[in-house]
């Protein structure tokens, strides 16, 4: 009991960053039809913002008062994502708004979102060089022990991780559900040319919906930064798994992300407690996926962004 509970509450710290990147992933996917490949490097993006914010005002953070480390939580969960809300909001410009303004097939979004990846992280490699090789600031001790529930230790950080995670995806469920913005995205969601004939501006809700979507991707790239470390070529695993939940969950759908992304953590992190070598991890979580699939072809939950409510 002790093991499965340590691995659970391994899986449900992994699981609730995999759940923030793939609402990214599923909001995007809600109102354009289309994947985001680039969302990956939008999560890196809120990493390296983070970082050189916390860099800037703690250094190492070797001498941090205890005081101020929630505030230094906040500030790096604030930052990340707003870097990474700003980088989603010119991808859309840049990358997205042109092919869609000039009727572009499928295919050239999906090309620009590759492209688009492949130069986010490679800008990120030359800009922040000089940091790739630098451990994230250790402003507390992560190994701090909050309590044990049935022998399992849950440490500090999974707390403020899964904290962190549950109070995001509960705004982000009653934006979307209760607000007029949230109204607009689903109703583009469903119908994006009768939404513009009631009224809704298309261009402006997107837009915001890669915002809103970027920030919760920013946000997970700090956390994931402070706990793992990172680089520009940190998104791509992270960002891999994250539309692998989306899917899992189905894809276009809040609710669905969010369980998918849980699920798939714990399901990873519950390998070495059958036996399984650690190095299979990756094979047996998008096993589980393929299977999933062939039975729920559209996803656990499975419903479009327009109908989650």
């Amino acid at each position: 009991m002790t093991d499965f509970m340590n691995y659970l509450v391994l899986g449900l710290t992994r699981g609730a960053m995999y759940a923030l990147i793939a609402l990214g992933y599923t909001l995007v996917y809600g109102v354009l039809q289309l994947i985001n490949f680039a969302h990956s490097e939008v999560f890196m993006s809120g990493a390296f913002g983070s970082f050189i914010v916390i860099h800037a005002i703690v250094g190492n953070g070797a001498h941090t008062d205890s005081w101020a480390v929630p505030l230094l939580i906040l500030l790096g969960i604030v930052s990340g994502g707003f870097t990474a809300a700003v980088v989603a909001w010119t991808l859309e410009r840049v990358a997205y708004r042109p092919l869609r303004k000039r009727g572009a097939p499928k295919l050239a979004f999906l090309i620009s979102a590759i492209g688009a990846s492949f130069f986010l992280s490679q800008f990120a490699g030359k800009l922040f060089h000089r940091f790739q090789n630098q451990p994230f600031p250790a402003f507390f001790d992560q190994d701090t022990v909050a309590f044990h529930i049935f022998g399992a230790r849950v440490r500090v950080i999974q707390l403020v991780i899964m904290g962190a995670a549950v109070v995001m995806m509960i705004f982000l469920d009653r934006l979307v559900t209760k607000t007029k913005l949230g109204r607009s995205i689903r109703a583009v969601s469903e119908d994006a040319p009768t939404a513009a004939l009631m009224g809704i501006d298309i261009d402006r809700t997107i837009s915001r919906t890669f915002v809103i979507g970027g920030a919760l991707g920013g946000a997970a790239g700090f956390l994931f930064g402070l706990t793992l470390g990172f680089g520009n070529q940190m998104g791509f695993l992270p960002g891999v798994k994250a539309f692998a939940a989306a899917v899992l969950g189905g894809i276009g759908n809040i609710r669905g992300a969010m369980i998918g992304g849980l699920l798939l953590g714990v399901v990873e992190n519950m390998v070495p407690l059958v036996g399984i070598d650690t190095k299979w991890t990756d094979v047996v979580a998008f096993v589980v996926l393929v299977l999933v699939l062939m039975f729920r072809p559209t996803g656990i939950i499975g419903e479009r962004l327009g109908r989650a409510a």
